[in-house]
């Protein structure tokens, strides 16, 4: 797995609708996402900006749907919206390869920062 193919085999999305779902995270990470604190190896926050919010819902649920050891939070404040994602331990590599390829998408330092 590739930080440009961060789903992983025990994903249940079809793998011919694999490339689509990426790139639609890969344009809400590149049009939304602010920082990226990695918790550790199991969790980390995405934050994104709070006008997203719909979509990053819609996208978090369908991929609970298909990757169901993925578990997505959202916390909304006034100007933000942190998207908390966390995977079991025999999963950490696929969130590692999720966040960089935020991290990228956005144009973000590996601080998380731009």
């Amino acid at each position: 797995m590739t930080e440009l193919d961060w789903a992983p085999t025990a994903c249940t999305l079809p793998t011919v609708e694999r490339p689509l779902r990426e790139r639609e995270f890969s344009a809400l990470f590149a049009s939304s996402l602010r920082a990226v604190r990695q918790v550790d190896g199991a969790r980390a926050d995405l934050i994104l900006d709070p006008a997203s919010e719909t979509v990053a819902r819609d996208l978090a649920a369908g991929e609970s749907s298909c990757c169901s050891f993925f578990t997505f939070e959202f916390e909304s404040a006034a100007d933000s919206l942190t998207m908390r994602i966390t995977v079991p331990e025999q999963h950490t590599a696929v969130l590692e390869a999720l966040v960089a390829a935020a991290t990228r998408d956005a144009g973000l330092t590996a601080e998380g920062a731009a």
